[in-house]
């Protein structure tokens, strides 16, 4: 049996300025994102209570997790300010995904990049005001 959510493409990031960013087949302007394929929405720090630091926890990735892909982009914000935990890292590895952490702009065009090729990757995006 095959599983859908490896059927469905991972959808492009449109545009990226401060603050903005718009994901193909989302009507929406994101602050901050969570995309995967054949999705997306907004990404709340307070369901979490994330903040700058200590930074990604393991519970912001859970949600991309399930979606059972092979690659996660995290961006950092366009200053890098947004830290990521060693145990994110960790559980994502655990979970066989390999981790890519990298600043917004540089994070955008790697996401794209793989979403191009056909990659089933998610992508956590933070992009600071």
């Amino acid at each position: 049996m095959i599983s859908v959510k490896f059927l469905m493409s991972s959808p492009e990031i449109l545009s990226l300025s401060w603050g903005q960013m718009k994901v193909q087949g989302s009507s929406k302007t994101y602050k901050d994102c969570k995309v995967w394929p054949g999705g997306s929405r907004a990404w709340d720090w307070r369901e979490t209570g994330t903040e700058h630091s200590p930074g990604v926890q393991p519970a912001d990735v859970e949600e991309v997790v399930q979606h059972g892909v092979q690659t996660l982009v995290i961006g950092r914000g366009m200053n890098k300010a947004l830290k990521v935990l060693p145990s994110t890292v960790q559980y994502l590895e655990q979970h066989g995904i390999n981790v890519q952490i990298l600043q917004t702009e540089q994070a955008v065009r790697e996401y794209n990049s793989l979403a191009a090729q056909g990659s089933p990757i998610r992508r956590k995006q933070r992009i600071l005001l």
